[in-house]
């Protein structure tokens, strides 16, 4: 029986802004407090509690496309987190334009996939609309349709200043985020918001200090029953690295196997599936150029890598409903003789329930292809697995777990027959190349077809799915479990 992956939905959109806040180079709360100060405008200018309620959503998800354009950032900037980080706090309003209109195909990436995720959790119009145009200016220069201001949704110019708010008064001081949002004013955002956060921004600011958006809770009663799998968690974090694309659903997969096993019980086995899909979390504070590089790293980028469980545990255990799969998932790099991270803990400091989302993690990782080095044949990866246990770093009661009855290390959802009939089988098999990174050239060869039979079949998948960029196409078919 497969455990439940059920999750609220509005703890599943903070999730998401803890992802997407992490891509971005922001504290963990960048989006919490950018959702309270856009309600905070919302309801100064007379906006009523629906649109309170929407703008908070929209501040939380602003950042869910992240991870989709992560690559191309990483092509573009060399670092997609410090890139992002620098770009959001540029105080030039002409600096801060001339990038914008530089990054037109990325914020294409980003919008689409930003608004197919509201979709998925069954958001509003007012909700999935703005994030589509998210990066759209009151001055018509915006991306990625260059929108007129009467066609751009009330809610974009309300998150996008508050948001300017939030990232200027840290980084620059207040008076200095107050001029640098008045000079973007009938530009980025109309004139009269500018006046609106003028005459707030300090009671506002002030308020938030004393930890008014620390705990959020729902805006609307729509959003405090409905749910949403987890697994949307582990796709959008998986697009990140698109030669990690299901990665986070093999370990889940993985881990489960492992805890049925050795003899774990059913509410140990959901926790560890559950962490299994949130694991990686903190892979979006690290950059691309960092996760795809072959080569010996240096102790800056070797201590980014050992914070990502850190950083997995401090964003989710905030969520209470996520707390245990938080705390279970930051233990996935630890190992016994105490060489893991972050914590370096050793023996009984690590549980059975981390032991075997460990043991599942590394076993992903040897079958799974990567920058500079390919998967491993099952037999070199079972001996390799092994070998762990046998150097007294992973359970070896764990890995015989794992390994003594059939186990893919690709084990996934099974589409419905709907969705198995939306694609051709060489149309699926297209698209999981071109998922895992590929070129149209490189599928080609991988497929023994020409090029431009790839191109055809990928004009067939973006019209069969409702995408126009890769990655939309590859978090939707993921959703519908056809990868």
């Amino acid at each position: 029986m497969q455990p439940s992956s059920s999750i609220r939905v509005f703890d599943a959109i903070r999730a998401l802004a803890f992802v997407g806040d992490l891509s971005m180079g922001q504290p963990i709360d960048h989006s919490v407090r950018t959702g309270w100060l856009a309600s905070q405008l919302a309801a100064a200018i007379g906006r009523d509690a629906a649109t309170q309620s929407h703008v908070v959503c929209v501040a939380l998800l602003r950042w869910s496309g992240c991870t989709a354009n992560a690559p191309e950032f990483s092509d573009l900037l060399g670092d997609d987190v410090g890139g992002r980080r620098t770009m959001l706090a540029t105080a030039s309003a002409r600096a801060a334009a001339d990038f914008a209109s530089s990054v037109s195909p990325l914020a294409e990436i980003h919008c689409e996939v930003s608004g197919d995720i509201a979709r998925t959790l069954g958001m509003p119009a007012a909700v999935e609309l703005p994030l589509r145009h998210i990066f759209e200016t009151f001055d018509g220069t915006g991306k990625p349709e260059g929108l007129d201001a009467s066609r751009i949704p009330a809610e974009v110019f309300l998150v996008t200043i508050a948001g300017d708010l939030e990232i200027f008064s840290r980084v620059h001081g207040l008076n200095n985020a107050l001029r640098y949002i008045a000079e973007r004013a009938d530009a980025r955002y109309p004139a009269f918001l500018v006046d609106a956060v003028r005459e707030h921004a300090v009671d506002w600011l002030h308020v938030l200090e004393q930890g008014a958006a620390a705990e959020p809770q729902p805006p609307s009663a729509a959003l405090r029953d409905a749910t949403a799998p987890l697994e949307l968690i582990a796709d959008v974090i998986d697009l990140k690295l698109p030669w990690m694309t299901g990665f986070s659903r093999k370990v889940a997969e993985a881990a489960l196997h492992c805890a049925r096993g050795m003899g774990l019980g059913d509410e140990q086995q959901q926790r560890i599936y559950r962490a299994g899909l949130i694991h990686g979390i903190g892979r979006a504070s690290v950059p691309n150029a960092v996760w795809d590089s072959p080569h010996a790293r240096s102790e800056a980028d070797a201590e980014r890598l050992r914070l990502v469980p850190y950083w997995t545990e401090r964003a989710a255990r905030r969520i209470d409903t996520l707390r245990a799969e938080a705390e279970i998932a930051s233990f996935v790099d630890e190992r016994l003789d105490g060489s893991g991270f972050f914590r370096g803990a050793r023996g009984a400091a690590i549980d059975a329930e981390a032991r075997a989302l460990a043991a599942a993690a590394h076993w992903v990782a040897l079958c799974t292809s990567r920058p500079g080095r390919s998967a491993l044949p099952p037999v070199e990866a079972l001996a390799a697995l092994h070998a762990e246990g046998d150097a007294g770093r992973l359970d070896p009661q764990a890995i015989a777990a794992l390994t003594g009855q059939p186990q893919s290390a690709t084990a996934s959802a099974q589409p419905s027959g709907e969705a198995s009939a939306l694609l051709s089988g060489r149309e699926v098999e297209v698209l999981g190349r071109i998922s895992l990174g590929e070129s149209n050239k490189e599928a080609a060869r991988s497929l023994g077809i020409s090029p431009s039979t790839v191109r055809a079949h990928l004009e067939n998948i973006f019209r069969k799915l409702g995408c126009t960029t890769r990655a939309a196409a590859t978090l939707k078919a993921m959703t519908l479990g056809l990868l």
